[in-house]
């Protein structure tokens, strides 16, 4: 089993779009089983909300349902619990390595690192722009997730055969 956290600043709008984008991937390659998918915020500014309705509207047009998730901030113990912890942006990187156990701080990456053909290592914030901004942010986000699939099977023990 690997464990997945996705993390932005306040959990309402990347964050949850790469949760919700990743584990329609998931799911549909039948690893639901494998593959634990989390997200949260490095900042406590909308726990207990749901994903932007911005955010949700652009996914459910292309098929991705963020209407379970609702925003939490990163806790100490994500740290040990998780096996890859994906920062949005370098400022959030920069967040996470402050709060971070050295022994911990190999599973910090930025999620861009995984579409590395789109020449972009952030995923900027669409809260304060157009509904634009969140398009763009799922196009990069499709991108990476599918890259970070790619990655996660080929090191990490999962299996298809294993449902």
């Amino acid at each position: 089993m690997v464990k997945v956290l996705f993390v932005c600043m306040g959990n309402i709008c990347r964050s949850p779009t790469a949760h919700g984008v990743f584990e329609h991937i998931v799911n549909k390659s039948g690893l639901a089983r494998q593959i634990i998918i989390e997200s949260a915020g490095t900042h406590a500014y909308h726990v207990g909300e749901s994903p932007d309705p911005r955010s949700q509207r652009t996914a459910q047009k292309r098929g991705y349902d963020l209407s379970r998730q609702s925003s939490q901030k990163i806790k100490k113990k994500d740290f040990e619990q998780f096996d890859i912890i994906l920062a949005m942006d370098r400022d959030n990187y920069r967040n996470l390595l402050k709060i971070c156990p050295d022994t911990h701080a190999d599973k910090l990456r930025l999620f861009m690192e995984f579409a590395p053909h789109m020449d972009i290592d952030e995923v900027p914030d669409p809260y304060y722009g157009g509904g634009n901004g969140f398009e763009r942010v799922l196009d990069m986000v499709e991108q990476a997730s599918d890259g970070l699939f790619e990655y996660l099977r080929k090191h990490y023990p999962i299996d298809s055969g294993s449902r």
